[in-house]
């Protein structure tokens, strides 16, 4: 099913909790001896949702569902990724780290099954999960998703450009990020959100959203830009995830406008899975389809 909505007026939270980035966060322990950091949003006592932020990200991003969520009766656990703000460092457990990130946020909340969703660069991860941990994946919702290799015809330059660095010159990567991380926190007018909005689009991005992204951009690089350029590295390449391998329910959900992940990859990724259908959002683009997608997420999750 292909569903298109607009990309305006969809109830997008009117407000975000103040989390305190110093404060120490919640941890749990994977099965690979990783500890990952993560913050818990909405019903404390809800149907449990797993939320996997973008590259780059951290657990901060998961306050854009508080509101909804807490609305809808769901509880997300919104981990920060291996390399990104309290989470340590690289792995060579590429994208399967998604399968034990999820299982053991399931076992911290004593739960058989989770939902999972993913923004952006952490659909990937995700889709490892489900592929991997049928057990403990029972749906995807997958926003704005990362297109595989492949699923689209050209990917956008900026995308081929960090690929490229990660690839072959990690160190100046590194150093760009930092600045630009540098640039967000300290100086006024700079936004992290700006990159993720499409010239032209006529959805507007609420200020209380720009001001999140911000947090939770400088939040990812909180040890280090580590975690960033081992995504973009992974990114690049071939994946190891085989959709064919998926056969859990799958909701994508796409801006039109989308310039970061243009919705050609979302429509293929939706063809090829045994169980998936896709809402566009008319004129949306890479956040504006997040925002947009927020409510509609944990009401599907809800009870």
């Amino acid at each position: 099913m292909n569903e298109l909505a607009t990309g305006e007026g969809r109830g997008a939270p009117g407000t975000v909790p103040q989390v305190d980035r110093d404060a120490a966060p919640r941890t749990v322990e994977t099965a690979t001896d990783r500890t990952v950091a993560y913050e818990t949003y909405g019903d404390d006592d809800g149907v449990p949702l797993v939320f996997l932020h973008g590259t780059p990200g951290s657990r901060l991003l998961g306050g854009l569902l508080d509101d909804p969520a807490s609305r809808a009766g769901v509880q997300v656990l919104a981990p920060d990724r291996r390399g990104y703000g309290h989470t340590g460092g690289q792995g060579a457990d590429g994208f399967s780290a998604g399968a034990a990130t999820v299982a053991a946020l399931a076992d911290a909340v004593d739960a058989e099954g989770v939902a999972v969703a993913a923004f952006s660069g952490g659909a990937p991860y995700a889709l490892a999960a489900a592929a991997e941990r049928p057990d403990r994946v029972d749906s995807l919702h997958l926003v704005s998703g990362a297109p595989a290799p492949g699923l689209v015809d050209e990917r956008p330059a900026v995308t081929r450009v960090l690929g490229w660095l990660a690839t072959h010159a990690p160190s100046v990567l590194s150093a760009g990020l930092r600045l630009q991380t540098a640039a967000v926190d300290r100086l006024s007018g700079a936004s992290a959100a700006d990159q993720y909005v499409t010239d032209g689009s006529s959805v507007e991005i609420p200020s209380h959203v720009e001001e999140l992204v911000d947090a939770d951009f400088v939040e990812a690089f909180r040890d280090g830009t580590d975690g960033a350029v081992a995504d973009f590295r992974l990114l690049a390449a071939p994946w190891s995830v085989t959709p064919a391998a998926i056969d859990q329910p799958v909701h994508c959900w796409h801006g039109t406008a989308d310039a970061n992940a243009p919705v050609e990859g979302a429509r293929r990724l939706s063809e090829s899975l045994y169980d998936a259908d896709l809402t566009e959002f008319d004129d949306a683009g890479h956040l504006g389809a997040l925002v947009a997608a927020a409510p509609r997420v944990v009401e599907t999750v809800g009870p």
